[in-house]
């Protein structure tokens, strides 16, 4: 390399040093690449070279900053984000109470044993892993129509069903939400306020528009199905209404038998779409067909109907992403028509769905003998939630000299318990006892034992009457 070469890359460091510390990429063209009158083809005498003045160099240098300099750094999940924060603890009184995921009675991840044996069946018939169809594996599409609607229903027998297999419950809200920004593009979607975290996100990425209806009265921590009714009848004609079947994600609050017979009786007036997220059924009551029941009035009514299911909680299938998009309508040949702009969507954003939760759910709904063990597993999972948040409720009221009522915990219903605090009261629960939880005050009874319900009962007393 020519010594001028040299002293002017030398000189040129200098100047962009601090650029490439900052993330710039410094690109130099070859030397054999300048024509014949550059400068760097020139040899400098000794008195040019002393006469260089660094300042007034010009290199042939490009600099370039990334091509994603634009993106920002998103924000953490604010669900999963919870569980990094607690990994990050090394407190021995940490409870991960944010992510809705089941644990044992010893705060381990649980594996159902039903499930154990469908994959060991699976094993020894040495099945392959071919590609499934768009519309997901058929055994699996009618086991789970059969367990949202009953396997006697008319809808199923008519064959009025559209079902296809997808990427569990978010899979399947989004398959759906494409579908309404393509042939339903001027409605809007009705969300409870508040709502699961991921709904908003859900419909904002179809660039599905939507608003809230109101749902959680934080003066009575329960269901303010007045105001309810009210936004669901002021809302436009045609509007879709996004129900939470059972076990209403954050709140646990359901409304009763009678109330959905009045939701169902606005909805139908105002010609709304019902569409219901069924993400808890069997997890909530411990019953298949009591967690279903809302959705089957609808369907009983005679009212088409949008459902998305998710075999995560009921069955422990959570990294499998198992769950289906059904859509009930008035005729077969609908059913059809929708059936076929379904797997349209779908071909596009994923393909096709996985195997292997399909074939487990398929398996073991399709065998008596491992239904019944998976209906005896729920009930048992379902009975534990229920016995800590008793025994929750007993700790509060026993320790609370205020006289406070606890009761609402009592009347919630599923893995969740919304405990009303507020984020300042969230953010002490964390900060000082360690509890990790959503900002929101909901707590995930899955991830709670008998043994840390005391503590826990403290945290929130602590929190509720010390923290503006």
């Amino acid at each position: 390399m020519p010594q001028a070469f040299r002293t002017i890359l030398s000189h040129a460091e200098s100047y962009l040093g601090c650029w490439c510390l900052l993330g710039f990429r410094l690109r130099m063209t070859p030397i054999r690449t300048f024509p014949s009158n550059s400068i760097f083809q020139r040899p400098f005498s000794s008195a040019s070279r002393d006469r260089v003045n660094t300042s007034h160099i010009t290199m042939a240098v490009a600099v370039d900053a990334s091509r994603f300099e634009g993106v920002p750094m998103a924000p953490p999940d604010p669900i999963l984000g919870v569980s990094e924060a607690f990994k990050a603890d090394t407190s021995d009184l940490k409870l991960n109470l944010g992510v809705g995921a089941y644990r044992t009675e010893e705060l381990q991840p649980a594996v159902l044993n039903v499930v154990k044996k469908a994959e060991k069946l699976m094993l020894e018939k040495g099945e392959n892993k071919e590609y499934l169809p768009i519309e997901g594996f058929a055994a699996f599409n009618k086991a789970t129509a059969d367990l949202l609607l009953g396997a006697d229903n008319p809808v199923i027998k008519q064959g009025r069903v559209a079902t296809l297999q997808s990427l569990s419950g978010t899979g399947s809200l989004r398959l759906a939400a494409a579908f309404i920004q393509r042939y339903f593009p001027d409605a809007k979607v009705l969300i409870s306020s508040p709502t699961w975290g991921n709904h908003k996100n859900i419909f904002n990425d179809a660039r599905v528009p939507w608003s809230e209806y109101r749902y959680y009265d934080p003066k009575t921590v329960g269901l303010d199905f007045e105001g309810m009714i009210a936004d669901i009848q002021a809302a436009p004609e045609g509007s879709f209404v996004l129900l939470h079947g059972c076990a209403h994600n954050p709140t646990g609050i359901d409304p009763t038998p009678e109330q959905w017979e009045k939701l169902a009786d606005v909805i139908e007036e105002k010609k709304h779409m019902p569409f219901f997220d069924v993400a808890y059924q069997g997890f909530a009551s411990g019953s298949l067909d009591e967690d279903a029941s809302s959705v089957r009035l609808f369907v009983k009514r005679g009212l088409e109907v949008f459902v998305a299911q998710s075999y995560s909680k009921n069955l422990g299938l959570y990294a499998e992403r198992i769950g289906a998009i059904n859509v009930i309508c008035s005729a077969p040949e609908v059913a059809d028509r929708v059936k076929s702009q379904l797997k349209r969507l779908a071909r596009p954003m994923y393909s096709n769905p996985p195997i292997h939760g399909a074939k487990i759910v398929a398996n073991v709904v399709g065998d008596p003998t491992m239904f019944g063990e998976w209906k005896e597993e729920m009930e048992q999972m379902a009975g534990r939630i229920k016995n800590v948040r008793q025994k929750l409720y007993d700790s509060l009221t026993a320790k609370d000299q205020s006289g406070k009522d606890w009761s609402f915990i009592l009347s919630q219903i599923g893995m969740f318990s919304f405990t009303g605090l507020n984020r300042p009261q969230s953010d002490n629960m964390t900060d000082k006892w360690h509890i990790y939880m959503t900002k929101d005050g909901r707590i995930s009874l899955a991830g709670l034992n008998l043994a840390k319900c005391e503590y826990l009962a403290d945290a929130i007393i602590d929190s509720f009457h010390n923290v503006n």
